[in-house]
């Protein structure tokens, strides 16, 4: 991991960042199923998905929203700190053995609405991807910025 110290000053609208892809297992689905109690049986059941339309078992939303956030965080910015998520969206299925990308764009930038001569707000769209290209989940990540006034 690089750690260095990014203001936000020193972010730019429409400054991006692709990962590198990540295969998603079935090791994957079990342990997100024993970690939060989900043993629905879209992620679960392979005979009864196997007469359903999707025709195998889906790995969970939110986990493809783990592995995709943790994707990207392979920097540490010691002056900035994750804030939330909005407009998350499961845009289409990811199965066992898909192999999922993210790319993260900064959209926005805004002042904090209490602080704002120390901190600002960082709106990072991000689009998760499989190998064919479609589109598997969206959201907005929103970070907390120290500005540089603030040191």
């Amino acid at each position: 991991m690089i750690t260095r110290d990014r203001w936000f000053e020193d972010h730019e609208i429409g400054e991006s960042r692709t990962s590198v892809g990540r295969t998603i297992t079935e090791a994957d689905i079990v342990l997100h199923a024993g970690q939060t109690g989900d043993f629905f049986p879209h992620h679960m059941d392979a005979a009864w998905m196997a007469t359903q339309p999707a025709g195998q078992r889906i790995a969970h939303g939110t986990l493809i929203l783990s592995v995709a956030v943790g994707m990207t965080a392979g920097d540490i910015n010691p002056q900035s700190m994750s804030y939330g998520y909005d407009g998350i969206r499961f845009i289409g299925p990811v199965f066992i053995g898909d192999t999922i990308t993210v790319r993260a764009e900064i959209v926005d930038k805004a002042d904090h609405r209490k602080r704002p001569e120390t901190h600002g707000y960082l709106h990072e769209k991000v689009t998760v991807t499989n190998q064919r290209g479609e589109t598997v989940l969206v959201l907005t990540h929103l970070y907390l910025v120290n500005k540089r006034g603030a040191a």
